[in-house]
């Protein structure tokens, strides 16, 4: 029997269509000499650790640390019949086809299956980078040899591996260390999560402690007798210049940081009748369009444009793969696409305009486009094997009407972005002109569109300042004199930096090495490393706003006093997101083949023993604010801890036996036979 195994089961019934397998069986699909079936995400489960020692089951300073000499695996409750038919249908394979997706994890899913069922027969693996049906027929006709991606395996398992240790050796020790000082919650420490965090607290701690400096401009309003082609004829030509503050008198950021100063400047430039051009420098520029969508710059692009968490990005692109098959594979870092899906190009748009067929300005934008046109996108090179190649249409026509208003959005996004790559680059003339007015110098720019190009397609903001992007100036020549109209001074002061909105953070995780400080590190990361993937990152997000440490306001993230604690107390080798770079930069190196698993998992064992043995006795420093709903004992006011007791659930202080403070749970948990009275007795001597 040749077996396809899946992820999940809608992919299973997609390849399962293609093939002809089309009679049901308990957890498959099978017919014409094939059998498909599927997980349902991770069949398996790192064991905990009373598993490989029954007193590990209470938390206590003297396991640690917990080092297994030999990884166990455990099946998921939930998903134990479906276990139990993949196991059934190993046995009677004679070869395997591993179909999950195409990424780390994928392959992990499908390959501790294997391990733990102990098959050992011939492995073929099917990359799809679509679930439409021409996709994966072609995909069939390139069936992999296992071995080449075997490689993803380890890696995802020294991943895997690595987050099992530190989170369940750190996580019991810093909560087994506050629990002495009076916290009574976990102090959950991951190895992505927390240097994640710090990210956020950074951030907040930098606009809390923001001091705004104060500093003046002067701008100039000019008018000249020439005419600009906005301008209607016979009207004189306005624009703006800003005076330039002088190298000798200006601050570290070039700015003017006294008021007597641009008051000065601008006194001089209202004495002076008009302004003489020195210099005018007009040079084109041309914009390529914006590469593909790569699953962190759409969770960003649709963060600022809808509001959208990074998760529900991830979750709307997944739906828009597996439901609709409208697009090809989200979990993509790559935006460039291979040279071999030229050819394909014309069936994309073809299926595209089908997908959306009442939509006239898409057939005029399409009507517009030249689709021989090879943008920088199609690159070979940058799409490696291993890759998935930017997120696109599908050559398969969809049904716009049967998508969610949300999944509309993406999907527009998504296929803008692949059209643009078939219009002209934008080009505009950016002209910049130096004139002195009264011995001031002031210097004007602005910019002239001469090809709008691939923007009538895609709307991207600009980096330029935005009085920049919206001058036109009129046609400027050297020591031609202009008129001063008006000459204002602007009290200004700068901005503290933003907080982050769930897209730029996925930003800072990616580029964490612009964060860096060590040269030595940030050298070795290349700034090509970051934290987490992109398949994790939304998922370590939703995370710590699940746990409550960092909360929604609007758009913006902020952390809460758990959080700012937690930070505060665990050490810089555990937050700092350097360290979870690098750590990321050797699941590479693995996946490479240049690092071993074991080398790895070895090295996280004698680093996670070092962090043991420092911070064993570190008690002492420890504080956090009480867990949420956490009352504060009525006689000494330090945080209480939730017991059981013959009449049911109360309140004791954490300070017991040294403090006796009790009080009622109030919620009547615990099978309490009637409601415990409040009782309060004091401290002991």
């Amino acid at each position: 029997m040749r077996l396809f195994l899946c992820e999940k089961p809608s992919q299973g019934r997609d390849i399962a269509k293609v093939l002809g397998a089309s009679k049901r069986g308990d957890g498959y699909l099978t017919g014409d000499g094939w059998t498909v079936t599927w997980a349902v995400g991770h069949l398996l489960e790192q064991a905990a650790p009373d598993a490989y020692d029954p007193a590990y089951k209470s938390w206590k300073l003297e396991h640690l640390p917990i080092l297994p000499e030999s990884w166990k695996m455990g099946v998921k409750g939930t998903s134990a019949d479906q276990f139990k038919a993949v196991k059934g249908l190993l046995k009677q394979a004679k070869e395997l086809v591993i179909a999950t997706d195409a990424d780390r994890e994928g392959e992990m899913i499908a390959r501790e299956v294997l391990e733990h069922c102990g098959y050992r027969g011939p492995v073929k693996r099917l990359w799809l980078s679509a679930l439409n049906e021409a996709s994966v027929k072609k995909a069939l006709m390139a069936l992999k040899d296992g071995k080449e991606t075997f490689p993803l395996y380890h890696s995802a398992l020294a991943r895997s591996r690595a987050d099992w240790l530190v989170g369940m050796n750190l996580s019991r020790l810093f909560t087994l260390l506050a629990k002495q000082s009076g916290y009574d919650g976990v102090v959950s420490i991951g190895r992505v999560q927390t240097p994640t965090l710090k990210l956020v607290v950074d951030r907040e701690r930098a606009v809390r402690e923001f001091v705004p400096v104060p500093y003046w401009t002067v701008d100039v309003s000019l008018e000249c007798g020439g005419i600009s082609e906005s301008a209607h004829r016979g009207f004189k030509a306005f624009f703006k210049a800003a005076w330039q503050v002088p190298d000798d008198q200006a601050d570290e950021h070039g700015r003017c940081a006294s008021q007597a100063l641009a008051e000065h400047a601008a006194k001089a430039c209202r004495s002076s009748p008009s302004a003489k051009v020195v210099s005018v420098e007009t040079k084109r520029v041309k914009q390529s369009p914006p590469l593909p969508f790569e699953l962190s710059e759409l969770q960003k692009v649709c963060s600022a444009q809808f509001g959208f968490g990074a998760q529900e990005t991830l979750d709307i692109a997944q739906s828009l793969y597996e439901k609709h098959k409208a697009t090809s594979y989200p979990r993509t870092d790559c935006g460039y696409l291979p040279e071999s899906m030229f050819s394909d190009v014309s069936k994309i748009v073809q299926a595209v305009l089908k997908t959306d067929p009442s939509n006239t300005q898409l057939k005029q934008c399409v009507g517009g486009l030249d689709l021989r046109l090879k943008s920088r996108a199609w690159n070979e090179e940058k799409v490696s094997e291993a890759a998935h190649h930017g997120i696109i249409p599908t050559d398969e026509c969809a049904d716009i009407s049967a998508m969610s208003e949300n999944e509309r959005l993406l999907y527009q996004s998504i296929r803008s972005r692949f059209l643009a790559q078939f219009a002209p680059a934008h080009e505009y003339d950016q002209t910049e002109a130096i004139l002195i007015c009264g011995g001031q110098e002031l210097k004007a720019a602005g910019r002239k569109i001469v090809v709008k190009g691939w923007k009538d397609v895609v709307s991207v903001d600009d980096e330029e300042p935005a009085a920049e992007r919206s001058q036109e100036l009129p046609e400027l020549r050297k020591d031609m004199s202009c008129a001063v109209n008006d000459v204002t001074v602007n009290a200004q002061k700068t901005s503290p930096p933003a907080l982050f909105t769930e897209g730029t953070l996925i930003e800072a995780m990616k580029s964490v090495a612009k964060l860096v400080t060590d040269p030595r590190l940030k050298q070795k990361l290349k700034e090509t490393t970051g934290i987490g993937t992109n398949a994790t990152r939304a998922g370590i997000i939703k995370g710590l706003i699940d746990r409550g440490f960092v909360v929604k306001k609007g758009r913006s993230l902020v952390a809460s006093d758990a959080a700012r604690a937690l930070i505060g107390m665990v050490p810089p080798a555990i937050s700092d997101p350097g360290t979870t770079a690098i750590w990321e930069h050797a699941l590479d190196s693995i996946e490479s083949g240049q690092l071993t698993l074991e080398g790895f998992v070895e090295k996280q064992g004698i680093w996670i023993t070092g962090m043991v043995e420092k911070y064993r006795g570190a008690a002492a420093t420890i504080k956090l604010p009480p867990a949420a709903d956490v009352p504060a004992c009525p006689l000494c006011k330090s945080p209480m801890r939730r017991r059981t007791g013959a009449n049911g659930a109360f309140w004791s202080c954490s300070r017991y036996p040294d403090c006796k403070g009790v009080q009622n749970d109030g919620k009547g948990a615990g099978g309490a036979k009637k409601p415990r009275k409040r009782v309060v007795r004091k401290a002991a001597n």
